[in-house]
C-alpha cells in the first residue's frame, strides 16, 4: 500500500528532527504548513519554550494578507518572524522545514527571513 503524503511528510520531519536541536544561543524556526495558513516558531529546545512566533491569522498579518496559502503570505509572514526575533536579541537560527520540501511557501518564508535579518 502506497503512503499518503501526510505521511510522507511525518517521516520526512522525524528525519530532520533527529539531527536538528534549538538551543538557546541559536534557536530551532519550525515552520508548520497547512492548506490555509502557514505558522513557524522560533523555539528553544532545552528549556521546551517558544521564544517567537508568527502566522497568517496574526491580527498584524490579517487585514493585509488576503490569502493565508501563497508565496506573497509566507513572506510577509517570513518578514514578520525576523523582526519580532531580532526585537527579542535572536539573530541566529537553525531552520527546521517541518518535513516540507524546501519549495514554494517554504522557500519563500525562509528568504523572507533571512532578508528580515535572521542567519540561517
Amino acid at each position: 500500500m502506497k503512503a499518503s503524503r501526510k505521511e510522507l511528510t511525518r517521516k520526512r520531519h522525524f528525519r530532520i528532527r533527529r539531527q536538528l536541536s534549538g538551543t538557546a544561543e541559536r534557536p530551532r524556526m519550525a515552520v508548520f504548513r497547512s492548506n490555509q495558513n502557514i505558522y513557524v516558531q522560533v523555539i528553544d529546545d532545552t528549556t521546551h519554550n517558544t521564544l517567537v512566533s508568527a502566522s497568517t491569522v496574526d491580527p498584524e498579518l490579517k487585514g493585509k494578507v488576503e490569502l493565508g496559502s501563497n508565496c506573497s503570505a509566507a513572506a510577509a509572514v517570513g518578514k514578520l518572524i525576523a523582526s519580532r526575533a531580532i526585537a527579542k536579541g535572536i539573530a541566529q537560527v537553525v531552520f527546521d522545514r517541518g518535513g516540507n520540501l524546501y519549495h514554494g511557501r517554504v522557500a519563500a518564508l525562509a528568504e523572507a527571513a533571512r532578508e528580515g535579518g535572521l542567519d540561517f
